[in-house]
């Protein structure tokens, strides 16, 4: 039991104690809740010390939904979603992790902006394909069951998109720096998938 400033209070015990994952839940998925991670949340994510695990409300509260969240849940499907930058390696590690733990299933998504030459896009499709087989560990490719995927559009869309068509039960994002979310304006990528993504997200700082 800790006394103090929630924010406050939960980033010093997470250092302290050399926490290797944060857990927390953000508001509903209504009206203005939407557009909002929560003070506590948003606080704690701009300076952890740590990955933060978001997990946001059902989108309805039947009696089927309550009991769902009292399982213990098991990690199936996890999505990473990557911009080829060298800072997203780390999520990428956690990723890869959760999905040895669980045995799951990983898909690692890379959107591109609209491309209005079919030749083009073809050729950036397969670009970004042959990246992201890259980034697959040597060590993994025997014994984890990971799939590419390539998508043309608005990142965070795409992102939500997948993860809803593919039931994905995890996303893993990276943070570029500790302003990250500190946006007036909801413009990142990583904070709208947090906003209005279907499954809990793994933000990694980098």
């Amino acid at each position: 039991m800790h006394e103090g400033i929630a924010p406050d209070s939960i980033l010093s015990f997470a250092q302290a104690q050399k926490t290797d994952v944060i857990v927390m839940g953000t508001h509903g998925r209504r009206g203005f809740d939407r557009l909002m991670l929560g003070s506590v949340t948003e606080r704690v994510m701009r300076r952890a010390p740590c990955p933060v695990l978001a997990v946001g409300k059902p989108s309805h509260d039947s009696r089927a939904a309550d009991e769902e969240r009292h399982r213990p849940r098991h990690l199936s499907r996890i999505l990473f979603c990557t911009d080829f930058s060298e800072n997203s390696e780390r999520a990428l590690h956690y990723a890869i992790s959760a999905t040895t733990e669980y045995d799951a299933e990983l898909t690692l998504l890379h959107v591109l902006e609209e491309v209005s030459n079919p030749a083009k896009k073809d050729k950036a499709i397969a670009a970004a394909k042959e990246q992201l087989d890259r980034l697959v560990p040597s060590e993994g490719r025997k014994t984890l069951k990971i799939k590419t995927a390539v998508r043309i559009g608005k990142p965070y869309e795409q992102i939500i998109q997948l993860a809803v068509e593919a039931q994905i039960d995890m996303v893993a994002m990276a943070v570029h720096g500790r302003g990250a979310l500190d946006l007036a304006v909801f413009g990142s990528t990583t904070y709208r998938v947090l906003q209005l993504g279907p499954c809990p997200v793994l933000v990694v700082h980098v």
